[in-house]
């Protein structure tokens, strides 16, 4: 297959004022400012193909969300380069847009008092999208995600599991190639992330996106993701399959781990242990 999203030595780093606390250190940092460097992204590479399923996990703070923004475009790199469907991402060229969609869990892309069918209909406008076809496509998915009897309620009315759900079609009116998707079954119940589990799967089958994938509920990758991209502190610690990533845990990432009988979320949750650990003890001691 086809390299979709290449990176090459991809980092972002963010400058934030540093002032102690108190009215007189609020006053001198008018003239005397102290600014503090922090990398949420470490210089990265990658290649990623076409039609994969992507697993992309790590710890709050990790660099997770920071790639995701900076490979849709939402954010620029402070160095290295980047490359999705052959466009630089932060162009944001319209082109390079129609073919992508990011579903960010905790943000609403779809109008708040609308019914899910009305802002359909406006995202078909948007990206020029036939109607006909448009409207066949959205009840096809929602019928597939069984949400056909909330169309017509208004997005603030629906449970977050149903609001979820009109947000993932939204995402995909438009045949995305490439799809980023952050943390989309966050605060869902058992039976509502089961169910865009086994759609996410099918529509990747049918369809042949590239997925690149958060989650913290670990059933999200292990069920779905063809690759687990393991990322801690800004970096890129793992590269490769779940099964990969579970045997070879104690070797790669020097976990200690007790149990024969070992699964991918224990050893996940081992991982990111040792990462708070680590956080803690790089941390200065206050005086």
């Amino acid at each position: 297959m086809s390299v979709v999203i290449e990176t090459k030595g991809l980092s972002r780093e963010y400058k934030s004022y540093r002032r102690e606390e108190g009215a007189w250190n609020a006053v001198k940092g008018f003239f005397k400012r102290q600014y503090e460097i922090k990398p949420a992204l470490k210089p990265t590479t990658l290649t990623i193909e076409g039609g994969q399923i992507v697993g992309l996990v790590g710890a709050n703070g990790a660099g997770k969300t920071t790639l995701l923004k900076i490979l849709s475009g939402l954010i620029y790199p402070t160095g290295g380069e980047v490359s999705v469907l052959g466009y630089k991402p932060f162009e944001r060229k319209s082109e390079f847009l129609r073919q992508i969609s990011i579903l960010l869990g905790q943000k609403a892309q779809l109008w708040w008092d609308l019914p899910a069918a009305d802002s359909f209909n406006l995202l078909a406008n948007i990206y020029g999208l036939d109607r006909i076809q448009a409207k066949k496509d959205w009840l096809h998915l929602a019928e597939q995600l069984d949400c056909s009897a909330q169309l017509h309620t208004q997005l603030r009315r629906l449970s977050l599991g149903e609001r979820m759900k009109m947000e993932i079609i939204g995402s995909l009116l438009h045949r995305p190639k490439v799809l980023f998707l952050d943390e989309p079954t966050i605060g869902l119940d058992v039976l509502a992330q089961n169910t865009i589990r086994v759609f996410l799967a099918e529509y990747v089958k049918e369809h042949q996106p590239t997925i690149i994938l958060t989650s913290h509920y670990m059933d999200d990758i292990s069920r779905l993701a063809d690759r687990l991209l393991l990322i801690g502190r800004g970096e890129i610690v793992y590269d490769g399959t779940v099964d990969g990533f579970v045997r070879h845990a104690e070797q790669h990432l020097k976990l200690d781990i007790q149990s024969e009988e070992t699964d991918f979320e224990q050893v996940i949750h081992k991982f990111f242990e040792k990462e708070s650990s680590g956080r803690t003890a790089r941390r200065p001691l206050p005086t």
